[in-house]
């Protein structure tokens, strides 16, 4: 493994704010990209001002923060400027608000031609595209929500899934972009849409509605019942009261599962030997796993489960992972340190290479932490950037 990034040479202006477009920030900087962060230099990043700092902490490493107004005449001058140099442009700012500002992809494209603009809002250009939208409302409309909760229940998934499931899919678009540019010697506008993420992350459910001509039944009724059509496919309790996921799903993994939990009934009954025909009993032995299960502490049961090689998984808080011993023996978390001082851990990236691995650069930085750095880079004079900050223009620390 050598220490190169794999986007060292790629320069990214994040306009970006919450969860969407930063995420698709820290995606690239993670992999090696100069990301600089533009904030107004009143207040920032809206994930600034909540109190528990967790946004800002977990999607802004490795980047730099510039505070810049952008709607100040100079302002605009000193972006149009900045972006002679970059690569990438991102934004999930609200539907209009850069073509406003003069910033459209016609407008900074003249400024450089080689720009990809990747912008995330909440649809993709169509009847709704000039609407708002958020994570929550997004799977609402996109049926995840339905889809979630109990019938007639719809309940949003328990994390950002619509907004950082957007952002994966607009950085997919601005690296096949940049590969595209090798060839062309021009960038592009990439747009990714919250409403139609949902979509494709319900495809296989419209899919089956398209089959049978009716919507299918939300997960929690599917998970009691054999509509996953897996004879075992559920969470079971223990007896020291633990919950437990349990998944057979092909007649290797119902050999193994009988052999070691000493099922030696459910083995020899012919008709169980394929998962159709658990499927065609699946009262009869989901009574039988729940009653054995229920008998066995936790421990026992992923000892058993283990050796059977069947899927399984307890079911985790977020704060149990931080003692995954999985994600403790890969060092799967970095440690930050937050603008107010404190450290916590956060996270790597979910995927590795051979010859990379996502490590911390940069902490999460202050409000306008890197401005006189990056304006110094840009040429501009102690004399100026002291009168583009007694303007408003720009806000930082000489010392910085």
């Amino acid at each position: 493994m050598t220490s190169a990034f794999l986007l060292s040479d790629i320069r990214v202006i994040e306009l970006g704010h919450i969860v969407s477009g930063p995420s698709a920030g820290l995606i690239l900087a993670d992999l090696g990209a100069d990301v600089i962060k533009i904030e107004h230099p009143k207040g920032g990043d809206q994930a600034r001002a909540r109190p528990d700092q967790a946004v800002l902490l977990t999607f802004n490493r490795n980047k730099r923060s510039m505070a810049l107004d952008l709607k100040h005449p100079q302002g605009k001058e000193i972006f149009l400027k900045l972006l002679k140099n970059a690569d990438v442009v991102v934004d999930n700012f609200a539907p209009g608000a850069l073509e406003r500002l003069g910033f459209s992809y016609e407008e900074i494209s003249k400024a450089n031609t080689h720009i990809i603009h990747c912008s995330i809002k909440g649809f993709l250009p169509g009847l709704y595209e000039d609407r708002p939208l958020l994570d929550e409302p997004a799977q609402m409309m996109g049926g995840l929500a339905y889809m979630t909760g109990p019938p007639g229940q719809p309940l949003r998934a328990g994390a950002s899934v619509t907004d950082i499931g957007a952002a994966m899919f607009g950085v997919i678009g601005v690296l096949a972009a940049i590969n595209e540019r090798h060839q062309t010697g021009r960038g592009q506008s990439i747009r990714a849409g919250l409403f139609e993420t949902v979509v494709f992350f319900v495809s296989q459910h419209m899919t089956k509605s398209a089959v049978f001509g009716r919507a299918p039944a939300p997960a929690p009724e599917k998970l009691i019942g054999k509509d996953m059509g897996w004879g075992i496919y559920r969470i079971f309790i223990t007896k020291d009261q633990r919950q437990l996921f349990i998944g057979v799903t092909s007649d290797a993994h119902w050999e193994r599962f009988c052999k070691e939990f000493q099922l030696t009934d459910l083995w020899e009954d012919l008709s169980l030997r394929t998962n159709q025909g658990r499927v065609k009993q699946h009262a009869l032995v989901n009574g039988r796993v729940q009653q054995m299960i229920a008998g066995l502490p936790l421990d026992y049961s992923v000892e058993c489960l283990e050796k059977s090689k069947v899927p399984y998984s307890v079911v985790n808080t977020p704060y149990d992972l931080f003692k995954d011993p999985h994600l403790r023996a890969r060092d799967h978390f970095v440690k930050v340190t937050a603008p107010n001082g404190a450290t916590i851990e956060v996270p790597r990236l979910p995927v590795m290479c051979s010859s990379w691995q996502s490590s911390l650069r940069m902490n999460p930085p202050k409000l306008g932490e890197h401005t006189i750095q990056i304006m110094q880079e840009m040429g501009y004079s102690s004399e100026q950037i002291e009168s583009l900050m007694q303007a408003g223009v720009i806000s930082g620390h000489l010392s910085s």
